[in-house]
């Protein structure tokens, strides 16, 4: 299982990635499932407010997206591999919106780190776009600051896997990784 402390810093053999999928339990829960993923830290970027509490992200009135910070191995998986994976994972079509969860803080979003990652990202989602079938509304901007949530949001569905949002909404999320991309898996197969 992927550390999803503080995320270690990028070398040679890691990059980093910023990514916002509704929820960030969802999302962290999902890439923690892929090979070649180092940690996976949720917390806030995107927004005006600094060191934002989860209170004040879920209000909508600081601007942060409810995202994750993920360090990888591009060796193992791409950052195009990575993006493919969290466009599939996600409804990117939804403005502000994933189910149930509405407000900015649930906004698709992509925060790059160099203009190579924003034309990967731009490539990514011209190609969810034919999948999809529908406009492609994720939000391509430069990392601003990423703020760390709160210790309790880190691993959360691993923690709470009875929990009756992760088995509602999280659990099939990670299901459809499990069934889709076997061969991405830390594991071979399901469960």
């Amino acid at each position: 299982m992927a550390d999803t402390s503080t995320p270690p810093s990028p070398t040679a053999s890691r990059e980093s990635a910023t990514l916002a999928g509704g929820c960030f339990w969802c999302t962290e829960a999902v890439l923690t499932e892929l090979k070649g993923v180092i940690s996976v830290v949720p917390g806030y970027t995107g927004g005006t407010t600094a060191d934002p509490t989860y209170e004040e992200v879920c209000t909508g009135r600081t601007g942060h997206a409810e995202a994750v910070d993920v360090v990888f191995d591009p060796a193992v998986i791409s950052y195009a591999d990575l993006l493919g994976i969290f466009f599939a994972t996600h409804d990117p079509t939804t403005p502000n919106r994933q189910g149930a969860d509405v407000g900015t803080q649930y906004r698709s979003a992509i925060f790059t780190r160099s203009a190579d990652q924003e034309r990967a990202a731009r490539e990514a989602a011209r190609a969810a776009a034919e999948i999809w079938g529908r406009p492609i509304v994720t939000e391509i901007v430069p990392l601003s600051r990423f703020y760390p949530a709160e210790e309790y949001h880190h691993q959360y569905f691993r923690r709470n896997p009875t929990a009756g949002y992760c088995r509602a909404v999280i659990a099939p999320k990670v299901a459809k990784v499990r069934s889709h991309y076997v061969d991405r898996l830390r594991r071979a197969g399901p469960g």
